[in-house]
C-alpha cells in the first residue's frame, strides 16, 4: 500500500501554522500534518502532510499560492513500519545519571547509569528532543543537590519517561497523566517495561483535572513538558497544586517564549531558579517560596 507525502517551505511561522491548519481541511484529508522550523539556519519553516490517498494537486497548488509558500513536493512513499524504523535508528541518550535506550540497544547500557527503557511509539518523549532532555537534566540536577521527591506528578506525560525517571531514583509513587488516550497506553507500556508497576500510575486527564491528582495534591515536584499556551493556562493551577518549597520543571517552550512563561509563573507565585537552553528549546526549573 502506498502513502503520499506533500511538503513545502515558507518564511513566516504564523503563515506556516495557518497553512498547516488549512491542510487539515483538505479532501482527501491528510492522516497527519506537521509544522517544523528547519534546522539548517535558513530561517524557513517546513509544512508537510501524510496522505493515504494521492492529494489533490490543484488544491495543494492553490494552498501554496494562498499562503505564500513554495510549491508542494508530492511523493509516493512505500508502506513502512515507521515506529520500527525509528526504533532501529534512534541512538541512546545520556542525561546526567540517566541512560535512555530502546530495546535494540540493551547491550549498550553502562553499569553506573540509571537505565530507562523507552521505546519509540506514537507518543512524545524518547529523550532525544531538547525538551525531554532538558527536563531529565533538570531532574538530575535537583536530585544531585539533595532534593528527594516524595509526591511527584508528570502532567502531559507522553511516554512517561519523566515519571519513570523520578520513580527510578526515589521510593515514592508517581502520577503520570496525559490528555491523549494513546499516550496513556504508551506510558503504561513503558512503566511495565521498566518494572515500575505500582510505582507509576498513568491517568487520562487534562492538566490536574482528575480525582487522583486532586486527592494526591499538593505535590513537591511537577513536570509539565507540553507547549507554551497550555503551560500559561496551567500556571495558576500549577501554583495551587505545589507545596511551599516545591518545584516545577517546565518545557515545550521555544527560547523566544521563555521570558513570557517565566513572567506568567512569577505572577502566579513561582520563581525561576534555573534555565537551560538546548537547541531552540528552553527548560525552566521554578520553585514555590
Amino acid at each position: 500500500m502506498l502513502t503520499y507525502t506533500a511538503f513545502t517551505t515558507l518564511r513566516e511561522r504564523a503563515s506556516a501554522d495557518a497553512l498547516g491548519e488549512a491542510m487539515e481541511r483538505l479532501n482527501p484529508e491528510p492522516s497527519g500534518v506537521g509544522v517544523f522550523e528547519m534546522e539548517d539556519g535558513s530561517g524557513l519553516w517546513e509544512v508537510g502532510g501524510y496522505f493515504t490517498e494521492r492529494p489533490n494537486e490543484v488544491a495543494m497548488a492553490l494552498l501554496s499560492v494562498a499562503f505564500g509558500a513554495n510549491s508542494f513536493v508530492i511523493s509516493e512513499v512505500p508502506e513502512t513500519d515507521w515506529v520500527a524504523k525509528v526504533r532501529r535508528d534512534l541512538k541512546p541518550v545520556i542525561a546526567g545519571r540517566f541512560f535512555i535506550y530502546g530495546s535494540h540497544d540493551k547491550d549498550k547500557v553502562p553499569k553506573d547509569s540509571i537505565a530507562l527503557l523507552i521505546e519509540a511509539a506514537m507518543a512524545f518523549g524518547t529523550g532525544h528532543h531538547g525538551t525531554t532532555l532538558g527536563c531529565l537534566k533538570a531532574l538530575d540536577r535537583l536530585a544531585r543537590d539533595g532534593f528527594v521527591g516524595e509526591n511527584v506528578a508528570d502532567i502531559g506525560c507522553g511516554t512517561a519517561v519523566l515519571a519513570v525517571a523520578a520513580a527510578s531514583i526515589w521510593p515514592n509513587p508517581v502520577l503520570a497523566s496525559d490528555i491523549d488516550a494513546v499516550a496513556v497506553e504508551v506510558a503504561e507500556a513503558n512503566v511495565k517495561a521498566n518494572s515500575l508497576e505500582g510505582k507509576v500510575t498513568c491517568l487520562e486527564a487534562a492538566g490536574f483535572d482528575h480525582d487522583a491528582l486532586a486527592s494526591a495534591a499538593p505535590f513537591d515536584l511537577v513536570f509539565a513538558n507540553i507547549l507554551k499556551p497550555p503551560l500559561i493556562a496551567l500556571a495558576p493551577s500549577m501554583a495551587a497544586h505545589l507545596i511551599s518549597g516545591g518545584y516545577a520543571i517546565l518545557s515545550g517552550i521555544l527560547r523566544e517564549q521563555a521570558e513570557e512563561v517565566i513572567i506568567c509563573y512569577k505572577d502566579a507565585g513561582l520563581n525561576l531558579i534555573h534555565r537551560e537552553d538546548i537547541a531552540e528549546w528552553s527548560t525552566l526549573t521554578l520553585s514555590k517560596p
